[in-house]
């Protein structure tokens, strides 16, 4: 019995899991875990929404650019990140949400999270280009991915946070980074500061939840499309060191 590469699996997974075929992604991708983003785009472009009824969602702009929602935590962080081999995308950007940890972090503030001897740094720092040059409110920092929920209360945990100088936390991230690093793929993130969790008014509830997505998942997106647009219009790769 022949065994079967890891590439392979791969190629054969990726459309089982989004419903789109390979030749229709671009060569790069914007990944989140909200309905609302991929909805967005789709209308934006005029272009259908794949994998309506697959563990994940895609749509294509018909013009090199991707979006897949991929679910929620690191679990399926870590499988987008080993499927998209299957396409060597030149470039991915997570626009994702997470939970400030400081008093200053306010909602609505935007976070291109920070990476020691990050590979990526064009996209980071292109990223943080745009926000700054568009008058964003955005900090750079450490984000402190956790599978954890309902952690808000364990003030053991809170101790813990306060002790590494975190300055958001969220449930993806660090995977993204750490597979697609194994995985010599490009990327980067910027995530939304979606609630401040650290005080007890400051908890995500569903009515907080869908104002925070009314009034700034466009922004997120478009932002996000922006960013990506532009890299591939200026042709140079984004390159992956190894060590």
């Amino acid at each position: 019995m022949n065994e079967i590469s890891k590439l392979e699996i791969a190629r054969n997974w990726l459309p089982r899991y989004t419903g789109m075929a390979l030749d229709e992604f671009g060569d790069y991708i914007l990944l989140t875990n909200f309905q609302a983003y991929i909805e967005g785009f789709a209308e934006r472009f005029g272009v259908p929404i794949r994998g309506l009824d697959h563990p994940m969602q895609a749509a294509s702009n018909g013009n090199g650019l991707t979006i897949v929602s991929f679910g929620i935590g690191t679990s399926n962080a870590a499988t987008i990140m080993d499927l998209l081999i299957a396409i060597e995308p030149k470039g991915v950007l997570f626009l994702g949400k997470c939970g400030g940890l400081k008093q200053s972090t306010e909602i609505g503030h935007f976070i291109p999270p920070e990476v020691p001897a990050l590979p990526s740094f064009k996209l980071h720092k292109f990223v943080s280009d745009k926000l700054r040059e568009q008058g964003y409110e955005y900090r750079t920092g450490v984000v402190y991915t956790t599978n954890r929920r309902v952690w808000e209360h364990d003030h053991a945990f809170l101790e813990h946070l306060h002790k590494l100088t975190a300055l958001a936390i969220d449930m993806e991230t660090a995977t993204l980074f750490i597979v697609g690093h194994a995985n010599q793929i490009a990327r980067g993130a910027l995530l939304l500061v979606s609630d401040v969790p650290i005080t007890p008014e400051g908890v995500k509830t569903e009515e907080s939840d869908q104002a925070v997505t009314r009034d700034w998942t466009d922004v997120h997106l478009d932002l996000g499309i922006n960013a990506m647009t532009e890299i591939a219009e200026q042709g140079e790769p984004i390159k992956h060191f190894t060590f």
